[in-house]
């Protein structure tokens, strides 16, 4: 008799969460692309378009996540009923029409609150230069919302179907592609208009667009992922659209509460000097690249335990997470032996060795880095599972406990009245992340173990295995 996890879980997991981590990292480096092309600009410029890029990447984190729960319910319905009859068909049609009538509307939503931000912001005591520089951006990136969410709904429904692998061809392109473009916009190069820092944004959006049609081509001409791709986007069930809702509007809220904590902790760590948020931001930025892996385990567990749940098998799903969990420590334990024995050259690509103040924090800040990054994986790996048991509200009430009751009041509490400073901040972080993990970990084996007792036939046959 064995609970562990199955052979074929392992490379299952690895089949779904590499390509998405690795397209995550693509990502990233096409962020960190356009601010380095800032850098060529100018201060002034750094300042405008890094403003503009977070309130963008704020605004599509929590569009993204109302259509995170689209490949669960694309996986559920395919597991549910198995493929190639004319009623899966149908039904996961509507899941996907579905899902980009929401990512329209979010798209549309989203961008016009983008180019409202750009005015609203001088009453919030911002640069008047610098939101000069900024808004002619944040008006160019936002048509790019609307292809950056139909592109997340295709990624959800390869995701879905267990066929991610073309992410990561397309997520590479999307790069090189960001960086010719903008080039061009920014200095007028092969009869483009020299639009500057606009011409970024100008760049970013036309790379959404065209990632978008490449990736569409590619899954509409796949033998599987075509047969059940909508061509046309209506009739839309409004019953679907609701569940969709449903399952995604905790998780766009949960994305914005942890996005919230961070930007206040940023807040304070700026009170504490310019030394306390350079070493912030830099750590933070290396712990976001790792954080990447854990994006793609908790992709990747929250749908196999989508297809275990649809089949009533929760002593497989109970060893999904376990799996995923283990890769998480694993990661943590690897990232953490660099951090301590080589912290220079992991530090070397952001921090000028002769500003000894700043790399002595950081040092500190990457040591709490190693428990840091393993309860943060810990909480988004949460996340997902307990999206695949299509419980999202409850990771949306269970983040504000950790967040905001935890991890908020416990970092000003290390960081002023207890002295700790910069190190306080990120013991409490570290102490909301851990809070969070630790409560949807227990909701998720709680709810498992519920539906186990509801099924005594499906535990006892799992018991004679």
């Amino acid at each position: 008799m064995s609970y562990g996890p199955r052979q074929s879980d392992g490379r299952q997991l690895y089949s779904l969460a590499t390509p998405i981590a690795l397209t995550q990292l693509a990502q990233v480096a096409v962020s960190t692309t356009n601010i380095a092309l800032m850098g060529t600009l100018g201060v002034r410029q750094v300042a405008a378009g890094g403003l503009a890029l977070v309130l963008f990447n704020q605004i599509r984190t929590m569009c993204v996540g109302l259509i995170t729960g689209t490949g669960n319910q694309v996986a559920t319905v395919v597991s549910r009923g198995g493929k190639g009859g004319r009623s899966v068909d149908r039904e996961v049609r509507e899941v996907v029409r579905s899902s980009f009538m929401i990512a329209t509307i979010a798209g549309l939503c989203g961008g016009a609150v983008l180019i409202g931000l750009g005015w609203a912001l001088r009453w919030l005591g911002q640069d008047a230069t610098v939101l000069a520089e900024a808004r002619p951006m944040m008006v160019a990136l936002a048509p790019g919302l609307l292809p950056c969410l139909w592109f997340q709904v295709l990624r959800q429904y390869s995701v879905g179907m267990q066929r991610p692998q073309a992410l990561l061809l397309v997520t590479l392109g999307s790069v090189a592609l960001n960086v010719v473009l903008a080039l061009g916009f920014m200095h007028g190069w092969a009869f483009l208009p020299e639009l500057g820092l606009t011409g970024i944004g100008v760049a970013t959006s036309l790379v959404f667009l065209i990632t978008f049609g490449v990736f569409w081509a590619m899954v509409y001409r796949d033998a599987e992922l075509g047969a059940t791709l909508p061509i046309r986007l209506w009739p839309v069930r409004w019953a679907t659209v609701r569940d969709e809702l449903r399952l995604g509007t905790p998780i766009a809220l949960t994305y914005g509460s942890e996005a919230g904590m961070f930007s206040v902790l940023a807040l304070v760590m700026g009170s504490l000097g310019a030394a306390a948020l350079a070493a912030h931001n830099v750590v933070y930025q290396i712990v976001y690249i790792v954080f990447q892996v854990a994006i793609g385990l908790s992709h990747g567990a929250s749908i196999l335990v989508s297809k275990a749940v649809a089949r009533e098998e929760y002593r497989h799903a109970r060893s999904v997470a376990w799996l995923a969990l283990r890769y998480a420590g694993i990661v943590a334990a690897v990232t953490g032996i660099a951090y301590v024995a080589a912290p220079d050259w992991v530090l070397l690509p952001f921090l000028d060795d002769t500003d000894a103040a700043t790399v002595a924090l950081a040092h500190t800040l990457l040591l709490i880095a190693i428990v840091l990054q393993f309860c943060d994986a810990a909480q988004n790996i949460g996340v997902g599972l307990l999206r695949g048991l299509k419980d999202t509200r409850a990771g949306f009430r269970l983040s504000l406990v950790g967040y905001w009751i935890v991890g908020l009041p416990t970092a000003l509490l290390l960081a002023f009245p207890l002295h700790l400073g910069a190190a306080g901040v990120w013991w409490g972080l570290t102490a909301g992340l851990a809070t969070t993990a630790a409560l949807m970990l227990r909701r998720y084996f709680t709810l498992l173990h519920a539906r186990e007792q509801e099924h005594p036939r499906v535990l006892a046959g799992s018991l004679g295995h």
